[in-house]
């Protein structure tokens, strides 16, 4: 990969990952016209997943939110995987943060601002989308935090 993107992650001290591979009958990112939709990515680092449990109680929220940003750049590694190339991003148009949560924690919106704010860095105003944050009981492998991603690409 080459391009403004990349060159921004290198800057930001980021390395783009491997896609990681679907745990279940699914593919990590599916392209459909000018869109590619992300399947749910987990704060997966070199095979494995980062940390498990909930927010609010195992996993503090500041940590929560830095694996929403390991998420985040999961999610632009499946984007690259069919889109090719991440300068073709025109705009990351929707994220949905999944946070597994105990029962007391309401604060999923500050956690998933880690994915946001990492598309954000990356992509400046390209990152700019509309979001969903929601509170789950419980996420694959017992995961904090889970984060899809839907990109518009530039013909």
């Amino acid at each position: 990969m080459s391009g403004t993107v990349a060159a921004r992650l290198a800057e930001l001290g980021l390395v783009l990952p491997d896609v990681v591979p679907p745990l279940a009958a699914y593919q990590p990112a599916v392209r459909s016209g000018a869109y590619v939709f992300t399947s749910g990515q987990l704060p997966i680092v070199d095979g494995k997943l980062a940390e498990t449990g909930k927010v609010g109680a195992e996993v503090s929220p500041e940590r929560a939110k830095e694996l929403a940003a390991t998420c985040a750049l999961n999610a632009l590694a499946a984007v690259a995987s069919v889109a090719g190339d991440l300068d073709r991003i025109a705009r990351v148009v929707k994220v949905v943060g999944f946070v597994a949560s105990a029962p007391d924690f309401t604060g999923q919106p500050g956690v998933v601002n880690g994915a946001s704010e990492l598309l954000g860095e990356v992509l400046g105003d390209k990152g700019v989308h509309a979001r969903s944050a929601v509170g789950v009981a419980v996420l694959p492998l017992d995961a904090p935090v889970e984060v899809e991603i839907q990109v518009e690409l530039a013909e």
